[in-house]
């Protein structure tokens, strides 16, 4: 199977790693975002039965990009919500169900591609209602 080359970003990325049981695999998530300057935190959950629940929550009041899911068990209402999660729009790869050593690095690539085809297709900010910038008031004055 032919891999993709994995896309080129202008600005920074962010990851969010969920990991449930499957902690023999970040390091190979790791390595990866780290040889390609990719910005990440990791979220460890008791099961995967927590992750859409997380990744959701993440969503709703962080600032990632997208997210990768390594889990080593899964259950069916788990896969559900990752899906549809991500036909909301979130950009999610995932490793699931495997002990194969290439699924964290095959989840990172597809979040990144994802990430890549959603700033592509992304609508541009026309400076009308709320903005992408976090706003911090401090003494009187609110700063960028």
């Amino acid at each position: 199977m032919m891999s993709l080359p994995l896309p080129e970003f202008e600005k920074p990325v962010k990851l969010l790693l969920v990991v449930a049981d499957a902690e023999a695999h970040v390091e190979n998530a790791v390595l990866m975002m780290d040889a390609h300057n990719i910005g990440f935190e990791l979220l460890d959950m008791p099961s995967s039965a927590e992750i859409p629940t997380a990744i959701a929550i993440a969503a709703r009041m962080s600032n990632f990009d997208g997210f990768v899911v390594l889990a080593d068990a899964q259950t069916p209402e788990s896969a559900q919500g990752l899906q549809m999660l991500g036909l909301q729009g979130l950009c999610i790869g995932y490793g699931l169900d495997s002990k194969d050593a290439d699924k964290a690095t095959s989840a990172v690539a597809a979040a990144l591609h994802l990430v890549a085809t959603s700033r592509k297709w992304g609508r541009p900010d026309n400076g009308v209602g709320f903005t992408s910038e976090i706003l911090l008031a401090q003494g009187g004055k609110t700063t960028a």
